[in-house]
């Protein structure tokens, strides 16, 4: 998974934004160690201090901890996880409602659109 920024947004919230879904996708499982801050911010092309920001910021959140000499790890409650990956899919389910009652769909409609849909299935089954 490689590091992408829209020039819309701090660059912060995205290093957040694509940590969290590395650890809500399974790629850091509960527990893993992270690499360090100067290691990631050289893979993300980030200044460490953008990426001690959002690092931190997760650690607010939950999901990554710190071990005073070890590190940086992954949080291995997995029901904080597990809201946060459903706290996700219910903010793209709202957003992807509302752009479909813009257009002139109703919910039930949307639905069966999502359940009519050949494409997800194979993505899904390809993934």
């Amino acid at each position: 998974m490689s590091w992408d920024f829209a020039p819309d947004k701090p660059i912060y919230l995205q290093l957040q934004e694509q940590v969290k879904l590395r650890i809500i996708s399974g790629k850091y499982l509960p527990g893993d160690k992270l690499a360090s801050v100067r290691e990631l911010s050289v893979e993300a092309s980030v200044n460490p201090n953008t990426m001690q920001r959002a690092l931190a910021e997760l650690e607010r959140d939950g999901l990554v901890h710190t071990e005073r000499t070890s590190g940086r790890f992954v949080t291995r409650d997995t029901e904080v996880i597990n809201k946060m990956k459903n706290d996700i899919a219910m903010e793209l389910v709202n957003t992807f409602l509302s752009k479909m009652n813009e257009i002139g769909y109703s919910k039930s409609e949307a639905t069966d659109i999502i359940l009519n849909s050949k494409e997800v299935e194979h993505e899904h089954v390809n993934s």
